[in-house]
């Protein structure tokens, strides 16, 4: 019996020509005068996705099992691969599921702490798009089991799946206006935008994947106002590029709350209310001026140049875990994902102004990664990803030798001038 799963070969495939478009918008915007990037939040960005591949990858969950099971004992066979319309149907079941799965992750807050790594964004452009969860395996698989029970074949399944996500992501884009007729139909940049705007009078709509009927359908259509500018983010901001608090700052403060609140009724209802409900007992005074802040530290040339090679080097290493994904067995691809997840735990730290502390950090990691690579041979050294990696810790020491050392340089010249 097939394992079903979401690791469709066209999100692996789509993924160059996801950087390629990247870097088209980033210099059209340079172009037109209308910059919708920032390296550290790019940085960010990618790092989190390029991450959120690894659970898949590793196939954690009980996904998996969960659709084997109705595939051989409840699975009514309504839907065969061999007619063309089950390839139809299916997409469409695919959206209006999607659609509902969507929802309810904005809706429900446990729900929500799966998916609100997606938002915390403060830019809306294709590298936004790349920034999704690591930890979605929890529960969304339970929203496409009517597919799997109406007898949509494995193929099926994850082929729509595929293209329905590479679909959304070239509507994370502020260079493409409104298109008429199609955003009656579809899902576009002008609709999409809307649905990641944290403004009262836009939030939590627009969730459709592909089409926007069923918003339409549903009633959480919204249109954007041209009195009101979207603004980008969550409610509770990040204020962080640590891709590890991205995915568990929402569940960091459910777990406060419940710890924090008096109402034993309150504790449980902390985990299934709505998104932004929170005990009385633990709300907290937000300033109104903070809204439209936006996270950003000032950082140095050095700080800049060191994140943008990081970025290069962890989308090429983990792009050629993913695409070799087969050569590697379970415990290479563990590593290479913890390897993936210091490295960007730590630029992250970088980017937010920790200088000294941070080149130190990343220095130890990277004598240490290869340390460990040689001496306790846990990885293949054959491997491209292995090599990669071993080329990105080495440059990583060479440049923060290279720092220290011009920081030296510069601090013997102005005892000089003293």
């Amino acid at each position: 019996m097939e394992v079903i799963t979401d690791k469709s070969v066209i999100i692996t495939f789509a993924i160059p020509a996801f950087f390629v478009l990247i870097i088209i918008e980033y210099f059209y915007g340079l172009y037109v005068g209308k910059n919708t990037y920032r390296l550290n939040d790019t940085v960010t960005s990618i790092a989190i996705g390029m991450i959120s591949r690894f659970p898949v990858m590793l196939n954690l969950g009980v996904q998996s099992v969960i659709f084997v099971y109705i595939s051989s004992y409840l699975n009514l066979e309504l839907l065969s691969v061999k007619n063309p319309f089950t390839w139809i149907i299916a997409f469409l079941l695919y959206d209006l599921s999607y659609y509902w799965m969507h929802r309810m992750h904005h809706e429900i807050k446990i729900l929500w702490a799966t998916h609100s790594v997606h938002h915390h964004g403060e830019d809306f452009n294709l590298a936004t798009a790349l920034r999704q969860t690591s930890t979605g395996w929890l529960w969304k698989w339970i929203f496409y089991m009517p597919m799997i029970m109406l007898g949509v074949p494995g193929e099926v399944f994850v082929t729509v799946a595929g293209v329905n996500l590479v679909y959304q992501f070239w509507v994370h884009t502020k260079h493409i206006g409104h298109l008429g007729f199609l955003e009656k139909i579809f899902i576009t940049p002008m609709n999409h935008g809307i649905h990641h705007a944290k403004n009262k009078e836009y939030i939590d709509a627009n969730y459709g994947g592909v089409f926007i009927i069923w918003d339409r359908m549903f009633g959480t259509y919204i249109a954007e106002r041209s009195d009101i500018k979207p603004v980008y983010g969550t409610a509770t901001p990040l204020s962080s590029w640590n891709p590890i608090w991205a995915n568990f700052q929402v569940f960091s403060i459910m777990v406060k709350d419940t710890i924090k609140t008096k109402s034993w009724k309150n504790k449980i209802k902390v985990w299934f209310a709505k998104t932004y409900w929170r005990p009385e007992d633990c709300i907290e005074d937000k300033d109104p001026n903070d809204f439209n802040k936006i996270f950003n530290p000032e950082i140095g040339p050095d700080i800049k140049l060191f994140s943008f090679f990081q970025m290069i080097f962890t989308t090429i290493v983990s792009g050629a875990v993913l695409t070799y994904a087969s050569l590697h067995s379970y415990n290479e691809i563990v590593l290479f994902g913890i390897s993936l997840l210091i490295l960007a735990t730590l630029t992250g730290y970088l980017m937010q102004g920790n200088r000294s502390s941070g080149y130190q950090l990343i220095m130890l990691s990277s004598i240490f990664g290869i340390f460990s690579i040689y001496y306790f041979n846990l990885i293949n050294i054959e491997l491209l990803s292995t090599k990669l990696l071993i080329a990105q810790l080495s440059i990583n020491m060479l440049i923060v030798t290279a720092v220290y050392f011009l920081q030296s340089l510069s601090n013997i010249n102005v005892l000089k001038t003293k």
